[in-house]
């Protein structure tokens, strides 16, 4: 198996001069030129299909900067239309792989940008809250007063009504709208029966969310 990132004469993948330049080499780099030794154990690795690898093996005077001496023994074969095809294939494939990896960034950060835009979709629910007042002496209008002066945020208050409970009393039926995340049933009644003057209880009539 040939794993990890290697860097090879020509391309990016190994190739004829790979060859060529590995059998001029008469033994593998020292330790401390990490870089060509990694290089070297990578190539020895393809011995039994070197002659598969692409490209034409060249003398290796023709590598690299002019003046190396040419040190390989095996002449130079002549170019095969078979290999101008893959050497065409190999590039095609990388400037294919760079347009669709540039597509693909486009579309996610026009994606990214739209959602951005997009607002928030915010958890709401209507509660129908039942208020007691003590007894049938309770000034119920004052009760409501009181109850609709709590103010938080995400709560609206809405409609509301005095519904019989027997024996004269009555009690306060009244409907918020609350934003989930902000306001719940049990800081409402907290705030509610604070009001000891005129609430008994609160319970909850129905909830809904929107």
């Amino acid at each position: 198996m040939h794993s990890g990132l290697v860097w090879h004469v020509v391309r990016y993948v190994p190739s004829q001069a790979d060859v060529a330049v590995f059998e001029a080499i008469s033994s593998p780099p020292s330790g401390d030129m990490c870089h060509a030794l990694r290089w070297y154990n990578h190539i020895k690795s393809y011995q039994s299909e070197k002659s598969s690898l692409p490209g034409v093996k060249k003398a290796l005077g023709q590598y690299g900067p002019a003046g190396v001496a040419d040190d390989t023994k095996s002449p130079a074969p002549a170019a095969s239309k078979d290999d101008d095809d893959d050497d065409f294939d190999l590039f095609g494939s990388d400037e294919e792989d760079e347009e669709s990896e540039r597509l693909k960034e486009e579309r996610l950060a026009a994606y990214a940008a739209k959602k951005a835009k997009k607002p928030a979709l915010i958890a709401k629910s209507s509660i129908l809250l039942d208020v007691k007042p003590w007894d049938d002496e309770t000034d119920m209008a004052k009760l409501e007063e009181c109850v609709r002066s709590i103010q938080m945020d995400g709560l609206l208050w809405g409609q509301s009504k005095l519904v019989p409970v027997g024996y004269g009393i009555k009690k306060l039926q009244i409907n918020c709208v609350v934003e989930d995340d902000k306001v719940g049933t049990d800081i409402l009644e907290e705030k509610i029966v604070e009001f000891e003057e005129y609430v008994q209880s609160m319970d909850v009539a129905a909830f809904n969310k929107i």
